[in-house]
């Protein structure tokens, strides 16, 4: 009887030990919130570490970068990546924060092309156009996920023949490594037992000043282009490769993007900023640097490198206020993207370098995100 005073703590402890851990990442990120399912298909959180210190996030629906955790010049870890904390926001949202895209990155004209006389109508979600593979694109989708190591996932997609109006069954790998080096190399590989077209990318909004719900107009930006490909009205490419030179989209030298975002250039103007695709002057050699993003207030330096011949590079120009990850408002220009690819509207583009895959070829594409820290 003596000891009847201790039951009520004892079942406050048991119950107390029997509650869930939450599991956080580096970046803050509770695991847990991401775990649910997605048209039958269960989602999760994937973390991605380096012996630096690095992490990347990645979820398995829409194969999307949820956070990246890169050291700044005062050698904190700070997120340059924008999205949100749980799944739900991704699953009701239309925007395509650190998404997988696929099949058809970028815009194809009318949603509309011929391939081997067969002509194939595609979903018009963007002007007319086929933006992202449509509506129900790659970034929608649940990925079946396979983490081997501490820094690498493997994410595997069957696309059916005729899905979103494309032909042929393509089997897509896409395997996302965090290195040493402190980059996220993104692998792409594909197969089709039928011709179709192809180009995968991905749509990271990054901001590198560590100050979430700023804008990037203060970040300086070097895309490695000598010519870039106008657009017309609805942000279709009008077939020209035009040079760079004598005009806001010549960015060979390390230029502050607010410096030229609001020229009165007709292309700018069209994109209401940039968003156009840049003809990298590389030649698919993935040692070559493409582009190079710094923000000098926090230092953080981005590399970009790909085996792809273009680069496009969009400023946020569409994005409307809206609250992300930890209810942060994220601002109209709040980031930027940098999609390595084939040129968009390339099926309706015969000059433009192919996107054909037929069976028996195998499609491989790469980028790298190399984050540096700039003193």
């Amino acid at each position: 009887m003596k000891r009847l005073w201790m039951l009520p703590l004892i079942a406050t402890f048991l119950l107390l030990s029997c509650e869930k851990k939450v599991e956080r990442t580096v970046s803050g990120l509770e695991k847990g919130k991401f775990v649910s399912e997605v048209a039958g298909k269960p989602t999760a959180l994937y973390v991605l570490t380096n012996s630096k210190g690095m992490e990347a996030c990645i979820t398995n629906y829409g194969g999307r970068i949820v956070s990246v955790m890169a050291p700044d010049k005062f050698g904190q870890l700070t997120d340059v990546v924008l999205g949100y904390d749980n799944i739900a926001s991704y699953t009701t949202s239309g925007g395509n924060f650190g998404a997988l895209i696929g099949r058809y990155g970028n815009r194809i004209a009318n949603g509309l092309f011929t391939l081997d006389s067969v002509e194939y109508q595609l979903p018009k979600n963007n002007n007319g156009n086929c933006l992202h593979g449509g509506p129900q694109g790659f970034h929608t989708q649940v990925w079946d996920a396979l983490q081997p190591a501490n820094n690498t996932l493997e994410l595997k997609y069957l696309s059916k023949d005729g899905e979103a109006g494309f032909p042929g069954n393509l089997n897509v790998k896409v395997t996302y490594t965090l290195t040493e080096d402190n980059a996220l190399e993104i692998r792409y590989e594909a197969t089709t037992d039928k011709a179709t077209v192809v180009n995968l990318t991905n749509h990271c909004y990054f901001n590198l000043s560590g100050r979430p719900g700023s804008q990037i107009l203060d970040h300086k930006i070097m895309i490695n282009a000598d010519r870039y490909t106008p657009v017309n009205a609805v942000l279709i490419p009008t077939s020209e490769l035009a040079p760079v030179d004598s005009t806001p989209m010549n960015l060979r030298q390390l230029t502050a993007i607010g410096s030229r975002i609001e020229d009165p250039f007709e292309q700018l103007v069209l994109g209401r900023g940039f968003d156009h695709n840049w003809v990298l002057n590389t030649g698919g050699d993935i040692s070559k640097l493409a582009c190079k993003v710094i923000n000098t207030i926090s230092g953080i330096g981005l590399e970009v490198y790909t085996n792809e011949p273009g680069l496009q590079f969009y400023t946020g120009n569409f994005m409307a206020p809206e609250p992300g990850k930890f209810g942060v408002t994220y601002p109209h220009r709040g980031a930027l993207c940098l999609e390595t690819q084939h040129f968009p509207d390339s099926p309706n583009q015969p000059a433009f370098p192919s996107t054909v895959l037929r069976p028996g070829e195998h499609y491989l594409s790469r980028c790298i995100y190399k984050f540096t820290v700039e003193k």
